[in-house]
């Protein structure tokens, strides 16, 4: 550890936090110094917004500290960041998980003063990138690991800038997973998930073109002692026969699916380049139910998109009741210059916030739902702190007294607060 190690900060997803600390292992390598380094995200607007706060508050805590922006509202827009009297140097998605940048960002000409305006961005073009996206962090979350498999999307939804800041789909071998779950399961982690940017494509460039079911399969036939597996967020239109198998026959595939659904009328995911319609998305829940009577799911819902009328909106807000969701994020519309959907007539801001408002307290609705349900039950938690963890099913839990950190254990449910149960 160096005298005066990079700060890091991470806005965004779980995938961002991933490859933050893949960073960090490779600025502290190549000696990086004092420097502030801030890894975005551009999911919406008010992402890149926050960024830029972001970085504004960190020049002002860490005066004279060289600041380094990455990540994909760097990827998207990089003038944007370049342009900030703030920022020393602006580098892309593919650019930051390279061992020779980071030795080259420790070099002399690094300092503010030193540096040119066309010296300031060094961001390639990422749908040129073909590679796998590996990159072993053993141990990326204190007790629970998480393992990125995939990167990029080869879908062109009209809504969503990702794409351009992650390119094109790109797999991880399964060989290379299942050697890094073997060394996170031998460190002692009892739970991994295995996240990406459309993780149900993983595999389709890679030889025999295997499916995400192949490689969940594959993960709990190999590692027989890792106690639990999770997947982060997928497309359940791209939902194989084997992932359906391994829903249905392996215990150890945590009871917990977060669906990319956006919305629950036809008109709106045609509109959105959406390659299923609302009555695959009911029909993908019942039959997984089916299979897994304990499953439980989330769902991204985009309150307000382009053209939306309130009647629409209404198919989206019942979409709760006929999937059974049970943990909504709700994303207010919020248009990306360079996307399709920008070009669309929009809806008026007053109505986009009452949408999401009515959005989110339907999902507040249905937590609570759940919440009351599992009074009295028996849970296998993975604790996350001395308070605090989690279940099978992916609910908060806090306990009345101090626990083990990282161990799996049995608790009855006493009861919740509203926002998680309590046992």
């Amino acid at each position: 550890m160096s005298a005066n190690p990079p700060i890091f900060a991470t806005l965004g997803c779980r995938l961002n936090a991933y490859e933050t600390e893949a960073m960090r292992e490779m600025a502290e390598a190549a000696g990086l110094q004092g420097a502030v380094v801030v890894n975005t995200c551009a999911v919406t607007a008010e992402a890149v917004r926050k960024a830029r706060q972001e970085i504004r508050r960190l020049a002002r805590e860490n005066p004279g500290a060289p600041v380094i922006v990455t990540g994909c509202a760097a990827q998207t827009e990089p003038e944007t960041f370049a342009a900030m009297p703030e920022v020393t140097k602006v580098i892309g998605n593919h650019e930051k998980m390279q061992p020779a940048m980071w030795e080259q960002l420790r070099a002399p000409n690094m300092a503010p003063d030193l540096i040119g305006e066309t010296e300031k961005i060094r961001v390639d073009d990422i749908m040129s990138v073909k590679e796998t996206a590996g990159h072993l962090i053993d141990g990326f979350g204190r007790h629970r690991a998480y393992v990125q498999v995939q990167n990029g999307c080869d879908h062109r939804c009209t809504f969503c800038i990702i794409p351009f800041g992650r390119g094109n789909s790109r797999s991880v071998p399964a060989g290379v997973v299942v050697e890094q779950i073997k060394r996170l399961r031998d460190r002692g982690f009892n739970e991994v998930v295995l996240t990406g940017v459309d993780l149900t494509s993983w595999g389709a460039d890679l030889p025999g073109t295997p499916r995400l079911g192949d490689l969940v399969m594959r993960i709990l036939r190999l590692i027989p002692d890792l106690p639990r597996l999770r997947i982060s967020s997928i497309d359940s239109i791209e939902a194989d026969d084997n992932l359906m198998l391994a829903i249905a026959t392996e215990p150890r595939l945590m009871p917990h699916l977060h669906l990319s659904l956006q919305a629950g009328d036809d008109m709106i995911l045609k509109r959105m380049k959406r390659r299923h319609l609302r009555d695959d998305a009911i029909r993908f829940c019942e039959d997984a139910r089916k299979l897994r009577p304990d499953l439980v799911f989330g769902a991204d819902i985009i309150a307000g998109f382009p053209t939306e009328t309130e009647e629409m909106f209404e198919n989206s807000l019942k979409l709760v009741d006929d999937c059974g969701l049970t943990f909504l994020h709700v994303f207010p519309y919020s248009a990306r210059k360079g996307t399709p959907a920008a070009r669309m007539p929009k809806v008026q801001g007053a109505a986009i916030k009452d949408r999401a408002a009515r959005l989110r307290a339907k999902g507040d609705a249905a937590l609570l739902a759940h919440l009351q349900s599992q009074t009295g039950r028996t849970r296998l938690i993975l604790t996350e702190g001395p308070r605090l963890g989690r279940t099978e099913q992916f609910t908060e839990v806090s306990f009345d007294r101090d626990m083990p950190e990282g161990t799996l254990m049995e608790v009855t449910i006493t009861g919740h607060d509203g926002h998680r149960l309590t046992a």
